[in-house]
């Protein structure tokens, strides 16, 4: 079972609209489904609720310690309730995955991420859950830095806030620990619908055609 939602993000107003803080926007909107409040808990370093689901106790924060420093703040809270890496959900913008699709994964590297190297250092653990939101890749790594810290298109924002709402949805699933109904619901998306192609233009008759049916021939 999840215990521990964690939504990685920069705090302040002017990271609030990039890419880097998807897991904000997650836990967000799920405090607000959840009916929780969010509020600065200093001794855990991040904005912290405590809410309860079906008589579960479950954790929902936003560490505001700087993405390099998440770990700082998820095991401050993991220790103090003795909730154990396994139990624990931490959803995070994802830049091999495209926007409007997301991927639900155990355990593994932290492929880059420095929100998830310091939290698999301060954890000391690898084997926690990882929900990763797909903001798409510039192409080029050495543009990734600045990616992350943009505000996404208009376009990508919409498929972003729809992967979340989608992922939301397997919420019930995820605190219960069902990830493979969670993972159905979540790795289910409707891919883009494709343009329709453009009418070819008419093409013109070439030089010598013979005339059209039903012209009288030159001097008939």
């Amino acid at each position: 079972m999840i215990k521990l939602l964690v939504g990685l993000g920069n705090p302040g107003p002017e990271y609030e609209q990039t890419r880097h803080n998807a897991g904000f926007w997650f836990i967000d909107e799920a405090a607000r489904r959840l009916g929780a409040t969010l509020q600065m808990e200093r001794s855990h370093f991040g904005l912290m609720a405590r809410t309860s689901v079906r008589g579960q106790a479950l954790w929902l924060l936003e560490p505001q310690t700087f993405m390099n420093r998440s770990g700082q703040s998820v095991a401050s809270l993991a220790r103090f309730f003795k909730i154990a890496p396994d139990e624990v959900l931490v959803v995070h913008d994802e830049l091999d995955v495209p926007p409007g699709e997301a991927k639900l994964k155990h355990g593994g590297g932290h492929a880059g991420h420095n929100g998830l190297r310091d939290i698999h250092a301060q954890l000391g653990s690898a084997d926690y859950w990882r929900l990763r939101i797909g903001i798409g890749h510039p192409g080029n790594k050495n543009e990734v830095a600045n990616w992350v810290l943009k505000k996404p298109p208009l376009d990508d924002r919409i498929a972003i806030d729809q992967t979340i709402e989608r992922s939301l949805k397997a919420l019930d699933h995820l605190i219960d620990g069902d990830m493979a109904k969670a993972t159905a619901l979540i790795h289910t998306s409707k891919p883009p619908r494709p343009k329709p192609p453009k009418p070819a233009a008419p093409a013109a008759p070439p030089a010598g055609d013979q005339p059209p049916v039903g012209t009288p021939p030159a001097g008939a």
